[in-house]
């Protein structure tokens, strides 16, 4: 289900007025692969709902290049939140999810393992007001930027 971002905050309250454990990760999810399904089932198992922040196209671009994203943002957001693990989609377009992470507030914000705690600005927000960061180790060999390259080596041919 996608979530407007200026309805989250209400939204997110009344999940915790229901004794709900909120988990939050972010990304931009382009081309989904195995390694991103795996990710976000070890996320969601982590508590009871998964709202998942997902970049806008603009952001993409910005963060990848000109080419990307491939999918639109509405297409990559019914495809994330046709997941079992994923509860919740809110679109954002800033750099970072710092604004989102503020207004969320999950009890839960995960990220891949090639983030660490200093490398991530988040994470000061979730530690201020006690939530907790955990880190889901990256599928060996599963990247989107991988799956375009060996797309790009198949045509070739």
């Amino acid at each position: 289900m996608l979530i407007a971002k200026d309805d989250i905050e209400v939204f997110c309250e009344i999940l915790r007025k229901g004794n709900k454990r909120i988990v939050f990760t972010n990304g931009c999810f382009d081309i989904l692969h195995a390694g991103h399904v795996r990710y976000l089932a070890q996320a969601r198992a982590l508590g009871d709902c998964l709202i998942l922040g997902l970049n806008t196209d603009a952001s993409v671009r910005r963060l990848k290049g000109d080419q990307r994203p491939i999918n639109s943002e509405l297409d990559r957001a019914e495809i994330v939140g046709g997941l079992r693990s994923v509860d919740y989609v809110v679109l954002f377009g800033e750099p970072t999810a710092e604004d989102l992470v503020s207004r969320v507030r999950p009890d839960v914000y995960v990220k891949g393992g090639d983030y660490t705690p200093e490398t991530l600005p988040e994470a000061k927000i979730v530690y201020e007001y006690g939530g907790q960061v955990k880190f889901i180790p990256m599928v060996e060999g599963r990247s989107t930027t991988n799956v375009i390259e060996k797309i790009k080596r198949q045509q070739a041919f």
